[in-house]
């Protein structure tokens, strides 16, 4: 793994809690290709290591979780292979952290949007700060979608008509609202010590029965991923290959709003 990347996701444990930080503060926390493959490869570290009982995801900077991936990528997008090629690295990599042997808390102050809000959605549970806010405004921003994988995890949490509301409206949940529809399991009064209470979470929850906490997040995995079995490669590139979202990428870059033409 390379230095950028080590210094962009910060790994390090602590009572036998590893904690993963987000670490781009200036951009929001967005992930980059790097910062994924570290992750995927931290998850895999943790399959080995015994000594870690539980992981934590936060972000640095106490104003984003994860704004999801760096726009600019999305810049290189040259034909439907891409769109493909990326959507399967996102399953690859959500997927491991989904899979993960340890129970996953996610620690959510500020923004989490876009692909940070799946990162969270396949953690096993998910802690707010008062400031923190959900959604997914592809719909305004960009122009993409997400994969069917993507639609089960999120509709697991809140059911289908919410993740519908959340993607055709375009707007933001915030922390009460969140706790409302689902996704998060609790807020924590104070943001100042999320950190704090995510800790204690992850140590009460890994002094659990480890069998029983694997047993029953593996199989509830496995029900997703049998409901998230049906093809989905036609609507990826209708909307990644479509003019609409070459705009949404310059409008996102330029500050300004798209003008959506539907094709």
């Amino acid at each position: 793994m390379d230095d950028l990347s080590s210094a962009e996701l910060l790994y390090e444990v602590r009572d036998g809690i590893g904690h993963v930080t987000f670490n781009r503060p200036t951009a929001r926390n967005a992930l980059t290709f790097g910062m994924y493959e570290r992750l995927a490869a931290l998850c895999a570290e943790i399959d080995d290591d015994r000594s870690v009982r539980a992981l934590v995801l936060t972000g640095a900077g106490g104003k984003a979780f994860a704004a999801g991936t760096d726009i600019a990528l999305f810049q290189d997008f040259s034909g439907p292979e891409d769109a493909l090629a990326y959507e399967a690295r996102m399953e690859r990599v959500i997927g491991r952290l989904e899979s993960c042997r340890v129970p996953t808390v996610a620690a959510i102050a500020g923004a989490c949007t876009g692909g940070g809000a799946v990162l969270a959605a396949a953690c096993d549970l998910r802690l707010g700060a008062p400031n923190a806010v959900v959604g997914m405004p592809i719909a305004r921003t960009l122009g993409n979608c997400l994969s069917a994988a993507n639609l089960a995890r999120l509709a697991a949490l809140m059911g289908a008509a919410r993740v519908k509301e959340m993607i055709f409206k375009a707007e933001l949940m915030d922390a009460s609202q969140a706790l409302a529809a689902g996704f998060l399991n609790e807020i924590v009064p104070d943001g100042a010590d999320l950190s704090d209470r995510a800790h204690q979470f992850a140590v009460m929850v890994a002094a659990q029965a480890p069998l029983t906490l694997h047993a029953t997040k593996e199989g509830l995995r496995r029900l997703g991923a049998a409901a998230a079995r049906v093809p989905d490669e036609d609507l990826i590139l209708s909307c990644y290959g479509s003019d609409d979202f070459r705009e949404g990428i310059a409008a996102f870059l330029a500050k300004r709003r798209p003008v959506w033409r539907g094709r």
